[in-house]
């Protein structure tokens, strides 16, 4: 029985049951893939490894809970301040500066963290510029220094490298409502921080919400940052583990309990976010809030301060270690490592593409029925790479013992981490596409007999072109800077750019990690102008 459209109240089609099961069960493989590295996980629980957990819990244990503690509540704390100050300023005020400031303060999204990390540690440790320039100006080394290496470093980089995940989503929720609500607090009496805190503030909750949990979420499984700084956690104990002690189901141990942190985020997220929407007036317009005299320049202070530590500061640096050796890198020594990083990440993006528009069309008749079936997927967008890495190498290697393959150390693992990992990422773009799949149009075609499969590659796939784009660019650029996966699974041979920078970082060799550094850097920076642009042309601002 097909779908029936009322042409008069232009309501959406009534779909019958056995239609939406028939969609639903098509995306039941990529709920398997998603959910078997967790299944695997916990499964890894009935080997006890009692030796190994009593090293563990007695020496590494405490210290990989507290740092991890450590990490959410400072990361946290500093992404939500700066993102939803820099939101608000950018959204709703007026002063010198801002339309250059708002592009510049998304791109340390470029930046992959181990690249920002071994930039300022070379820029600002014992044998760094400063430190010297320190020493023989004031013939002392200057303690505030000294503390670079300590927490206080990492989690700085940190900070820098994530909080545009809150900016952008604060700064589109103020911009949605922001200033009406503002206005209106302000007409009834009110003083402007009163209204900020008491009512523009919580209505952008959600937004801010979602944006400290993608936050927090990156920072939990960031390998590389860490790895450079020498700062433990979980993603560094379980590459440890499996390289160190070459236990791989102690490892997988340590992953399922940094899989507990991940959801315990993902629960806190969707209980805090609840059921509101903010919802936009278009036929409102209020007018920006002029910041003149010294308030409209510490704005642009602050903005300026934010882009130079995140930006300016470790692109120059770069810049200087990278010029001697921009000769030879012309002359083509990194061309294996940009052709092997390229391959996985078109293989790999291609694949999450086509697992984002199968899920798309699985539920784009089921919306509210669907939205479930939407979360399971995305799930492993919450999965660290190193957590993933565990789990499809445990179930590989049982595979090989059973049936004589050797598909473990294969790239077939590895593009299946890609895969799962940013199935989220790719469906993110397409879902936001869906809305233009009006019900008239399938009507219309299937009133002419267009049968399923050709409305979609007839109608709807050139309806979602730019949802594709947006969502094979992003995917193509996550996976290029992914390492901790790739570091644990490449085929033997497969060198890239992230593998490359990591093993010059962990000798110290900074300078050799400029050049492949700088390309990725480059390569980050694509979709980010484009995501600007974008935002740009939607907003009209």
């Amino acid at each position: 029985m097909s779908a029936i459209a009322d042409p008069w109240t232009r309501k959406a089609p009534v779909v019958t049951r056995s239609t939406k099961d028939g969609r639903r069960w098509l995306a039941l493989p990529l709920l398997v893939l998603v959910l078997i590295p967790l299944g695997v996980l916990v499964a890894s629980w009935l080997d006890g490894q009692p030796d190994t957990w009593q090293h563990l819990s007695e020496h590494v244990m405490p210290r990989l809970v507290t740092n991890t503690l450590l990490m959410t509540v400072v990361v946290g704390v500093g992404v939500g301040v700066i993102g939803v100050g820099l939101g608000w300023l950018t959204a709703v005020c007026e002063f010198p500066g801002r339309r250059l400031m708002e592009p510049l303060l998304v791109l340390p999204l470029a930046f992959p963290t181990y690249v920002l990390a071994f930039a300022y540690l070379g820029l600002l440790d014992y044998g760094g510029p400063v430190q010297e320039f320190w020493r023989a100006t004031f013939n002392q080394t200057p303690g505030w220094l000294v503390a670079l290496r300590q927490p206080a470093g990492v989690l700085w980089i940190l900070i820098l490298a994530f909080y545009p995940y809150v900016y952008l989503l604060s700064r589109a929720s103020f911009m949605s409502g922001g200033l009406a609500t503002f206005e209106a607090g302000r007409s009834l009496g009110a003083s402007s921080a009163r209204v900020f805190f008491r009512v523009s503030l919580p209505a952008a909750r959600p937004a801010v919400v979602a944006g400290l949990a993608l936050a927090l979420m990156e920072t939990l499984a960031d390998f590389g940052a860490v790895a450079i700084f020498g700062f433990d956690t979980f993603t560094t104990a379980i590459y440890r583990t499996w390289y160190g002690l070459f236990n791989l189901a102690a490892a997988a141990q340590l992953a399922s309990l940094l899989m507990l942190f991940m959801l315990l985020l993902l629960l806190a997220e969707r209980f805090s976010r609840g059921r509101f929407r903010p919802r936009q007036d278009k036929r409102y317009k209020p007018h920006r809030i002029h910041l003149t005299g010294y308030r409209g320049w510490l704005a642009t202070g602050f903005q300026g301060l934010i882009v130079m530590l995140g930006v300016v500061i470790p692109l120059i640096q770069l810049g200087i270690w990278a010029w001697p050796q921009l000769g030879e890198a012309i002359g083509g020594r990194h061309n294996s490592l940009v052709v092997n990083t390229m391959l996985l990440s078109l293989m790999g993006a291609g694949l999450a593409l086509s697992a984002g528009l199968l899920l798309a069309f699985s539920v784009s008749r089921l919306r509210q029925q669907g939205h479930w079936i939407t979360d399971l997927a995305g799930l492993g967008y919450a999965i660290p790479g190193a957590v993933l890495a565990v789990a499809i190498m445990l179930a590989f290697t049982g595979m090989d013992r059973l049936a004589g393959t050797a598909l473990a150390g294969g790239l077939v693992a590895l593009l299946l981490a890609y895969s799962i990992r940013f199935l989220r990422v790719a469906y993110g773009p397409l879902e936001a596409g869906m809305s233009r799949l009006r019900p008239e149009y399938q009507e219309v075609a299937r009133s002419l007999g267009v049968s399923g499969w050709q409305r979609w590659v007839r109608i709807n796939l050139p309806l979602l072109r730019p949802g594709i784009v947006t969502a094979f660019m992003l995917v193509l650029v996550e996976i290029a800077k992914e390492m901790p996966a790739t570091l644990m699974m490449r085929p033997f041979g497969w060198e890239t750019l992230a593998v490359r920078i990591f093993e010059f970082t962990t000798e110290g060799e900074w300078e050799r990690a400029a050049v492949p550094a700088l390309i990725l850097v480059i390569l980050g920076a694509i979709p980010v102008i484009f995501l600007i642009r974008r935002s740009a042309g939607l907003m009209g601002r």
